[in-house]
């Protein structure tokens, strides 16, 4: 593919990745994540795959950032180049499908800011990148968020609901950048 675009390196994975959209935005909170928060580099999964079977048809997408504590899928990242707010439902109902079980939070940034939802009970939990727990905080949260799996037929709603938001996302990369 041949693009115009910059590239720039992912600060976790170190591959090339174009400068579309809101990549510089998740290249910011990557640096955050291990900088200021601690995280691993190994504790972040970048654009991670999600194939959702919804209605008997396959529906394929990637998570921006998955952030694990302990080696359990902990956290979902939206990095978005526009407003929050409008983000929220779909990093939320993110959190809740992806797994077996939900992750307990998730969170929208653009990298200056960010909202941090309780994925467990749809609702906000905090705001700012300080909201934004550290794995010590991840530990202690996980431990009291009693997290259950979703009925099936619960389930299946939220995973609508998260596809309706989702898909219209335009990924820019979604062929790969350059060269992988």
């Amino acid at each position: 593919m041949i693009s115009n675009h910059p590239v720039l390196t992912d600060y976790v994975t170190g591959r090339p990745v174009l400068d579309v959209g809101p990549e510089a935005n998740r290249q910011a909170v990557e640096k955050f994540l291990v900088e200021y928060k601690g995280y691993d580099k190994s504790d972040i999964l970048v654009d991670m795959p999600l194939s959702l079977d919804i209605g008997g048809k396959p529906y394929d997408t990637r998570l921006d950032l998955v952030v694990r504590v302990d080696g359990n899928p902990f956290m979902v990242i939206r990095c978005v180049a526009g407003s929050l707010d409008s983000r929220e439902r779909e990093v939320i109902y993110a959190a809740r499908v992806a797994g077996k079980i939900p992750m307990p939070v998730a969170v929208v940034s653009d990298g200056r800011t960010a909202l941090v939802f309780d994925a467990i009970r749809r609702k906000p939990s905090g705001e700012g990148l300080e909201a934004i727990p550290s794995p010590k905080e991840a530990r202690k949260i996980a431990v009291f968020a009693k997290v259950q799996p979703i009925s099936a037929e619960r389930l299946e709603k939220e995973k609508i609901i998260f596809r309706s938001y989702d898909i219209q996302n335009v990924n820019f990369a979604e062929n790969g950048c350059c060269g992988d």
